[in-house]
């Protein structure tokens, strides 16, 4: 718009030629003669090309799109490993990524996926740094989906990393972990940098300074390296294992992982990040794997025993059997126990897996025992038959156990309270009557009655 008042400001009051005008602006005169005829200047028509190589993959591609939408944030596809995907589960399509990313970034800003971030190389020495962080997503486990908590270290140098994960960011998790990272690495780091979690920091001071966890502390002390602490809110303190978190996450956990259990997944966590060493960061010019083995000889030897990793607590037992340890609960009462004494019919265990499949493990588990207090007062008998019973109508649910164990109580207790047939009598009441309505009629003999 700008360019057409200028062409025509210079055709009227300057030059005064198309061909002078179109040297002057290094146009070509067909514009000129275009700005002259019309000051607002003619949409340009867009040729739509027919995307043919496309064509057979963007409903499978919309389909991860479509399912991204309903998976964790941080745990969805990005167009390298759509183009990933593509290449290893539809190799008889070739597309260049460049054509994927494109077509995934159109659409991800259509359906308001899309979101950027940003890495800073820098440049460490061999085996002097290693960040360490946790961060969060979701596998399904036994086929149950829940949060995971990932452990992370990585390397400055190398750029190796190591991941392990726990169903909790527990201290005893965090040390362990620290040594299975060191033994992958084959060393120790000089320093490592943390975020400030609670494992390692008991009070943050001035600055840097930290009052820290003695546990950590003597841990710390048992394998020689030191330790940095980012300042509050400045995760870019630890950017390399921010950036990896991401990455790990984006890459091997997209699609949400399916495991039978937890050693599964982090033997599925370790395969992946052995597959890792073989990638190149940035213009490095050595592999992840290459780095790793070069900085090995930099790295701190390792302690030759571990670290006294196992937790003392003392727990009481609850009013349901139970004791509990962190935020997990554990029987007191063995399970075999029951069943040798008849208190565990077959029935207690179908209605115990048909609700672990309703509310999940935990919650599953915790209605059964919940329902288990019930039978010590009503009676166990009691507590079969009714569970029996809901079983036989298709159910699940701890509401209809309860509801026909109430109905049960009620039906008994009026049972054993006889009455007296001639007591009712008291509450007889005379038939209505509606002689009273007649003296209307002698008051008003014009109304009728209408049959």
């Amino acid at each position: 718009m700008e360019l057409f008042e200028q062409i025509r400001r210079e055709y009227t009051h300057g030059v005064g030629t198309i061909k002078g005008v179109a040297q002057k602006f290094g146009v070509h005169r067909r514009v000129v003669r275009e700005a002259v005829a019309n000051a607002v200047p003619k949409p340009r028509k867009e040729t739509k090309r027919e995307k043919v190589k496309m064509a057979p993959v963007i409903p499978w591609i919309e389909g991860i799109l479509e399912a991204d939408q309903k998976a964790p944030r941080k745990q969805r596809h990005t167009a390298h490993r759509i183009w990933r995907r593509l290449k290893a589960e539809r190799p008889e399509v070739d597309i260049a990524e460049s054509t994927v990313r494109l077509y995934v970034r159109k659409r991800k800003i259509e359906l308001g996926l899309v979101h950027g971030e940003v890495f800073i190389p820098q440049t460490y020495q061999w085996g002097q740094e290693g960040q360490v962080d946790w961060y969060e997503a979701r596998a399904e486990i036994d086929g149950e989906q829940q949060k995971v908590y990932v452990f992370c270290m990585r390397s400055m140098g190398s750029g190796g990393a190591f991941h392990r994960a726990y169903p909790h960011a527990s201290q005893q998790a965090f040390l362990e972990a620290h040594e299975l990272a060191f033994e992958y690495f084959g060393g120790v780091f000089k320093t490592l940098r943390f975020d400030n979690l609670g494992s390692a920091v008991k009070k943050i001071l001035r600055g840097h300074e930290r009052e820290q966890n003695e546990r950590f502390i003597a841990f710390r002390s048992h394998w020689g390296f030191e330790s940095e602490f980012c300042m509050p809110a400045q995760g870019h303190e630890k950017g390399g294992v921010e950036g990896e978190n991401g990455y790990y996450r984006r890459n091997h956990m997209v699609p949400v992982p399916k495991v039978g259990n937890w050693e599964e997944l982090n033997a599925m966590l370790l395969a992946e990040s052995k597959q890792d060493e073989q990638r190149m960061i940035g213009d490095r010019s050595l592999t992840v794997g290459a780095g790793m083995c070069q900085e090995r000889e930099y790295l701190l030897p390792l302690a030759k025993e571990g670290f006294d990793l196992a937790a003392v607590y003392f727990p009481s037992v609850d009013g349901k059997g139970c004791v509990r340890v962190l935020t997990n609960f554990y029987s007191a009462t063995p399970l075999e126990q029951w069943r040798a004494q008849g208190r565990w019919p077959a029935s207690f265990d179908l209605f115990w897996e048909a609700s672990k499949q309703r509310r999940g493990k935990q919650d599953g588990t915790r209605v059964m025992i919940d329902l288990l207090m019930v039978g010590r007062e009503r009676g166990y008998d009691a507590l079969r038959q009714a569970i029996e019973k809901t079983l036989e109508i298709g159910s699940s649910d701890v509401s209809v156990v309860l509801l026909l164990l109430n109905a049960d109580r009620a039906g008994r207790r009026r049972s054993n309270e006889p009455v007296e047939i001639g007591e009712l009598t008291r509450y007889d009441r005379p038939m209505p009557t509606t002689n009273n309505y007649d003296q209307l009629l002698k008051k008003w003999p014009d109304v009728g009655v209408i049959q």
